[in-house]
């Protein structure tokens, strides 16, 4: 989407300081508002600034874009905050290069995503070349000062306006440690000063996480060969990327070939997710996916422009610049209905738009076969992203035929609402999780247990 369509929507496409342009006015559907116009990627005249933080220049994309996807655009050593010289004089646990290349978006043009491998310095004992594992981070929020290839050189960002915390860097560092190469991805918007993160869209994500994998094999002086064997691992709004991107595959990538695919607690159906995430501690993400969707898909948009008041239009304008510490902070527990001229919650709004609904029900996960083995993680007591969808993608790849190992987390009740019930399951499934997937990239065949899901919670 270009600059000049961003501007049309009331929804913002993001908040820079300082200003290069004044406020643009806008009229769409019955509403009229000003938003800032967002820095210019191509002219080097301004930093971008993102609730305080500099965004480095090298997440500014270039005007002109490869044809290929997975086709590196730039790329420059990434200095790793949690790093030890080795004995061998190799940093432990890796050496890390910042990335950006192209993938294609939803709406089927060219986007730059940044991201970042990191080559490891233990070696590989599984047997076979080195393998590698596309890594999806949870969520880290809407601003691009939230980027995951930032967190891993800044595990921690705290100012005055903003927090992010690096979480996934243990998962990273548990692969590295046994010898997977590693690239994670950015997604779509996060991180790169062109466009809004497209939080949650299944297209956007699969894609720049198998574009991750291409753009890892077109590095040069790695240890990666054509015979390395490929993982893709993500949990929360990760498990969904990861999980769509095995659905994607075989139509968008064929020439990858995947040795397992871990989705913990993927967000597989989002009406049932946005359900859960709103009136919860993670309150602001509903705002991030609203945000998304309604610069991608249009009919979405327009609901939402109709529905929305002055109240919704400032909390969606301010989250888009956040990261996770800053919702929680600033939107913590609060209700959308609050944010509408109804009085309605923005959930039930959409459900009574059928376009709207529509629109969702595209972003639904688990109605294609994903490509070779999948695990499929949740918690039982998981209320953010609702259990019971979690399940029900399992029960889906199953009777595709799929090759799944489910997994439900059986834990007491850490808390209605707090996240506890959501966070917990990914530190405890963690070791398992990386097992499992070490097992896959050392050539050793999985086991379904399709057959076990009528008695499994």
């Amino acid at each position: 989407m270009s600059r000049k369509d961003r501007s049309r929507s009331t929804l913002p496409p993001r908040r820079v300081r300082p200003l290069r342009a004044a406020a643009v006015a806008v009229t769409a559907a019955a509403c009229v508002a000003a938003y800032a116009a967002p820095a210019s990627a191509t002219d080097g005249t301004e930093p971008v600034v993102s609730r305080g933080v500099t965004i480095p220049a090298f997440y500014s994309p270039p005007a002109q874009l490869p044809a290929a996807n997975g086709a590196l655009i730039r790329t420059e050593p990434l200095p790793l905050a949690l790093s030890l010289p080795g004995l061998d004089g190799r940093p432990m646990p890796g050496t890390a290069t910042r990335l950006m290349y192209r993938t294609t978006d939803s709406n089927g043009q060219p986007a730059a995503v940044t991201g970042a491998y990191i080559e490891p310095s233990a070696a590989w004992k599984g047997g076979g070349a080195r393998p590698l594992v596309a890594l999806a981070s949870g969520t880290m929020g809407q601003g691009d000062q939230c980027a995951p290839s930032l967190a891993l050189q800044h595990p921690l960002t705290a100012t005055t306006e903003t927090v992010s915390i690096g979480y996934e860097t243990l998962s990273v560092y548990r692969l590295l440690s046994a010898g997977v190469a590693v690239v994670v991805t950015d997604y779509v918007g996060l991180g790169t000063t062109d466009r809004l993160h497209t939080y949650v869209n299944r297209v956007d994500e699969g894609h720049a996480l198998l574009d991750a994998v291409r753009a890892a094999h077109r590095l040069p002086a790695t240890s990666l060969t054509p015979d390395s064997r490929t993982g893709l691992y993500g949990y929360s709004q990760g498990g969904g990327a990861s999980a769509s991107a095995a659905e994607l595959q075989p139509s968008y990538a064929p020439e990858i070939q995947l040795a397992g695919t871990y989705a913990g607690a993927p967000p597989a159906d989002l009406t049932a997710t946005m359900k859960g995430i709103d009136g919860s501690a993670l309150a602001g993400a509903l705002a991030w996916s609203i945000n998304g969707f309604a610069q991608a898909d249009a009919d979405l948009r327009d609901v939402v422009e109709a529905n929305i008041n002055d109240a919704g239009r400032a909390a969606l304008k301010d989250a888009s610049t956040m990261c996770v510490g800053d919702a929680i902070l600033g939107y913590g527990f609060a209700k959308s209905a609050k944010w509408t001229t109804t009085g309605k919650s923005l959930g039930e709004i959409i459900a009574a738009e059928p376009k709207a609904q529509a629109a969702l029900d595209k972003q639904r996960i688990g109605t294609l076969k994903p490509s070779g083995p999948v695990r499929v993680a949740t918690g039982t007591q998981d209320d953010i992203v609702p259990h019971s969808q979690a399940r029900r993608l399992a029960v889906d790849w199953c009777r595709k035929g799929a090759d799944v190992t489910y997994d439900a987390v059986v834990l007491p009740n850490l808390g209605d609402k707090i996240l506890t019930n959501h966070m917990v399951p990914l530190l405890t499934d963690q070791g398992d999780a990386i097992a499992w997937m070490t097992d896959r990239l050392a050539g050793k065949r999985s086991v379904s247990n399709c057959w076990s899901m009528p008695i499994q919670p």
